[in-house]
């Protein structure tokens, strides 16, 4: 299984170049700010560059967006649409003024990977290295797998009907070793098929349902809203819904800053955290605030009010992170990439 993963992280590296493209490109999408208020008073800095997965999973910071939360504690936050955790990181670890990510919200695994490779030493040489690595704090957790938020798709009349016919067809996700990744290994190992035996290849989520429908792979890993997008549009049918087995209301994403960021910008962060936290209460109980904060994205990546209408949502943690469901992920990352043993507490002050 190891020799899986390296393997995918070696592809990753020959792309090198692809990768910063990507970085570039999503650097240089169109953005979405929050209005702005005179600074909250002890707030070090009050204009944010926000780098965030624009999916579902995400919903209490794009909530905290559209209702103005950030604003109304001070701060002028600009939304930055990312590929995956992994494509920015390495972004916030060298604080460049240009192009400068402050926080971002996204999966797991990459924070995880991030860490392990600060730990040993490793550094990245340029914010495109497709080696990540940051002195991370995860400062709150954004989002916990719910049914339907997260599956398995493929093309209607498929010739696969089940996830036994996925031995030796491609499936895409959006970075490699990610957490998506991790979803689909873990439900092919959950109906007894080897993982090795599935191919997987990579493509940013606003591109996937293009790769699927032009046979570019086989089955695809969406989350929400893309799953509801390609439904709408092309068609496709759920293979599997990956909220079972051992990812079983999984937590998908949660937000991080470097250790550094964090020292520099006490206040700031304390703001920050509050604003996003009233998102994700707004977010548990109010569908139709997350349906206008998904509508309200800038394009590509708004829904309209069907999209909206439709889409699975997940449930959005309040409070402290909870290390115990957090560590679930390094867990699985041992089981399916052979990661070593990695204590997910450092990461969050637990």
């Amino acid at each position: 299984m190891l020799r899986r993963f390296t393997r995918a992280v070696r592809i990753a590296e020959i792309l090198g170049a692809v990768a910063a493209v990507v970085v570039l490109a999503i650097l240089f999408v169109p953005r979405l700010s929050s209005g702005g208020n005179a600074a909250t008073p002890g707030v070090e800095q009050p204009d944010l560059n926000v780098a965030v997965v624009p999916a579902v999973d995400s919903a209490g910071f794009f909530v905290a967006l559209h209702e103005g939360l950030f604003t109304a504690h001070g701060l002028h936050v600009t939304f930055v649409p990312a590929v995956s955790s992994a494509t920015v990181i390495n972004v916030q670890a060298l604080a460049r003024p240009r192009n400068r990510i402050d926080i971002s919200c996204g999966n797991y695994v990459s924070y995880i990977q991030a860490q392990e490779n600060y730990d040993l030493g490793k550094r990245p040489s340029s914010a495109s290295d497709p080696m990540v690595a940051a002195n991370l704090d995860i400062f709150a957790e954004g989002s916990v797998m719910g049914a339907n938020a997260q599956g398995l798709y493929v093309m209607p009349g498929s010739r696969v009907r089940t996830l036994n016919n996925l031995e030796g067809r491609t499936i895409g996700v959006n970075a490699p070793g990610n957490i998506l990744y991790l979803l689909a290994a873990s439900a092919l190992a959950d109906h007894g098929l080897r993982v090795s035996g599935a191919h997987f290849a990579y493509y940013p989520l606003p591109q996937m349902a293009a790769m699927l429908k032009a046979g570019k792979i086989t089955a695809a890993v969406l989350p929400e809203p893309f799953a509801s997008q390609a439904e709408l549009s092309m068609g496709v049918t759920q293979l599997a819904d990956l909220d079972q087995g051992a990812t079983e209301a999984f937590p998908v994403q949660g937000c991080a800053v470097t250790r550094q960021w964090a020292t520099r910008h006490p206040q700031t962060l304390a703001a920050f955290r509050t604003a996003f936290e009233q998102g994700q209460q707004i977010a548990n109980t109010n569908r139709s605030a997350v349906e206008r904060a998904m509508e309200a994205l800038p394009a590509p990546f708004g829904l309209t009010k069907v999209q909206a209408a439709v889409m699975a949502l997940d449930s959005y943690p309040l409070g402290a992170v909870d290390v115990t469901r957090v560590q679930r992920v390094a867990d699985v990352m041992h089981q399916f990439l052979g990661f070593p043993d990695f204590n997910v507490g450092q990461m969050t002050g637990g």
